[in-house]
């Protein structure tokens, strides 16, 4: 391979490896905007993981699979609604519990898939998998350079692309983006002002853990190639809250976001061990050093544009107003 297509191949390897962590960064972000911080993300991508997974292992629909990943996040971030909004919950301790409870539950339903499986293998139909396999587009993926880096991919980084854009444009374009924004800003303020707070907070969070799910999806279909592997989210929805303050709370920025810390992931295949010999442990480390570092520089460098929602992390009491 020329050093041209190592580029190319290690380019296009952090799009994929890049990919829950867009899923997740943008459901925490909508989360966040409502004023409400989830450190559930790792639990409702295990919920949308194995939730996602089960549906098409035994209907082998895509379709089946994808609406119950989002499904199986939403409900994760019900509860986590429920406990927060509505019971007054301390919101950090709820969603660390929610972390536990969909690693466990994830783990717990697919060993007992796997048990039941020919081979104590649980695979998805090859329908599935080539449902989400890498896309086609004549003409088009065929051009040099271009063709691999932009038309080679499969639906969810699209989607996921999309998603993006769409959430810019929902959070800074549109009147219930601003609302929502306002919730997030001044809560008291938003409901003085007629805004359905509760509402608005109940539908956010709900969404966004059903983006989350979206992102489970992809780590036990694309990354575990369609066969279900206990623990497979491994820490990305941790990672994926920090990177929502590498992204500024901007849905834009989660693309580049999620495309910096999927290189990190892919690196250690792609440096040379004649040249440097790195222990491969040190490569698995780097993401959640850089993590840290991300947290330690923004809080050093703080800035009015890109701070996180002013009554995020604190429940809203109406009759306190």
């Amino acid at each position: 391979m020329g050093q041209h297509d190592y580029v190319i191949s290690f380019i296009f390897a952090s799009v994929l490896a890049g990919v829950p962590l867009l899923f997740g960064t943008l459901g925490e972000i909508i989360t966040e905007k409502a004023g409400h911080l989830n450190l559930g993300v790792e639990g409702m991508m295990y919920m949308g993981a194995i939730c996602g997974f089960v549906a098409g292992y035994h209907t082998q629909s895509p379709f089946l699979l994808l609406l119950c990943s989002f499904l199986g996040g939403a409900a994760g971030a019900l509860v986590y609604a429920f406990l927060t909004v509505t019971l007054f919950a301390n919101q950090n301790v709820t969603g660390l519990a929610l972390t536990i409870f969909g690693a466990g539950f994830a783990n717990y339903i697919g060993e007992a898939l796997i048990m039941k499986a020919p081979n104590r293998a649980a695979v998805l139909s090859d329908n599935i998998t080539r449902f989400f396999g890498g896309i086609y587009i004549p003409v088009l993926s065929d051009m040099p350079v271009l063709g691999r880096l932009v038309f080679q991919y499969n639906i969810f980084v699209y989607f996921g692309v999309l998603l993006a854009i769409l959430g810019g444009i929902y959070l800074n374009r549109t009147r219930r983006g601003l609302n929502l924004r306002a919730v997030g800003e001044n809560t008291a303020a938003a409901d003085a002002a007629g805004i359905r707070v509760v509402l608005y907070k109940y539908i956010h969070i709900v969404t966004g853990g059903g983006i989350c799910g979206l992102g489970g999806a992809y780590i036990a279909v694309v990354i575990c190639g369609g066969t279900w592997t206990n623990n497979c989210v491994n820490g990305l929805g941790w990672i994926a809250v920090a990177l929502v303050i590498f992204a500024g709370w901007s849905p834009y920025r989660t693309i580049l976001g999620s495309f910096v810390f999927g290189s990190l992931d892919v690196l250690r295949f792609y440096i040379p061990k004649d040249v440097i010999n790195i222990p491969t442990a040190f490569f698995a480390m780097v993401p959640f050093a850089v993590t840290a570092a991300v947290i330690v520089i923004t809080s050093i460098r703080k800035s009015a544009v890109n701070a996180q929602p002013r009554c995020i992390g604190i429940n809203y009491f109406r009759e306190e107003r």
